[in-house]
């Protein structure tokens, strides 16, 4: 069972493909398929199924992935390794976050971090919480930035800082003070789609449980801007991250609504693979990002 084996295996299970694993490894889809073939005659089981437009894992292929992955990820791990021989202060850096963070200080320590350290080559990614901590394990970045920590046993989390949220509200409104939540059951909510796993959207869903708001209130906006334009339109409220609304708070176009009963934080979260092997300048950007 080889590393190229194990790519192939990999590269065919996220494009749901083999055409797609083809041009993801860079080889053709004959040299693919004989590869995947050599793999399950070694271990004498199918590891795909096949289905309308694709593959999907078998219960064998499924029992091999986190293992699959594991093994590239410490592959990876050695590449760093041997890299960070060479310069302390260069080399990549690679960084998950969810996307509402880059409307934090987070922003502002990356920056200060890329113009310190010009010879790093520092790439960021957005991506949901879930996905972020996916990267991590995998080893497809280094460091997630996410809301609240990943229970999975192969990562590493801290909290940084808890996020208040608040609720968005049209500029019309300005000065309105609320007692309660439930008095705000009526009003048509604006929230991003529900996700397992999810961290956020599961906060934003039980300050409106504790509301009353039904979901037939409740519109659901894929996209943290859409939703402000929405509720700068008189469309409903949001409940948002702070940080997320302060141009708009400065600039009149948003209010944020003074509820006696909410106190909601999220918990901002640096993920790092348990055991992962991280470089000097990996190590610097954590002590950066701690200090925030």
């Amino acid at each position: 069972m080889d590393i190229e084996a194990l790519r192939t295996f990999i590269a065919i299970h996220r494009s749901g493909t083999v055409t797609g694993a083809a041009a993801a490894v860079f080889r053709s889809q004959p040299a693919v398929s004989r590869r995947l073939a050599l793999l399950e005659k070694e271990l004498d089981v199918p590891l795909f199924e096949r289905v309308p437009g694709g593959v999907v894992l078998s219960e064998a292929g499924r029992a091999l992935l986190p293992f699959a992955e594991a093994v590239l990820a410490s592959v990876r791990d050695a590449e760093a390794a041997v890299r960070a021989v060479r310069s302390q202060d260069s080399g990549p850096v690679t960084v998950a976050l969810v996307g509402t963070l880059a409307s934090t200080n987070l922003t502002s320590v990356l920056r200060r971090f890329a113009q310190r350290y010009p010879a790093v080559e520092l790439t960021l990614r957005t991506a949901t919480s879930k996905e972020v901590s996916d990267l991590v394990r995998r080893a497809d970045v280094t460091v997630g930035l996410r809301y609240s920590a990943d229970p999975a046993p192969e990562l590493e989390c801290e909290t940084l800082y808890s996020e208040r949220l608040v609720i968005a509200a049209p500029p019309e409104r300005a000065g309105t003070r609320i007692a309660t939540l439930s008095a705000l059951a009526g009003e048509r909510w604006l929230a991003f789609p529900e996700r397992p796993g999810d961290a956020s959207s599961g906060s934003v869903r039980r300050v409106m449980d504790a509301a009353g708001v039904p979901e037939s209130q409740i519109l659901r906006i894929d996209s943290l801007t859409a939703q402000k334009r929405l509720v700068e339109a008189g469309f409903g409220i949001a409940l948002v991250p702070d940080s997320s609304i302060q141009e708009e708070l400065a600039a009149g176009s948003l209010v944020a609504l003074e509820v006696g009963d909410l106190d909601v934080g999220l918990p901002v979260t640096l993920v790092t693979r348990r055991g992962g092997y991280l470089s000097a300048a990996t190590r610097t950007l954590l002590a950066e990002l701690r200090r925030a």
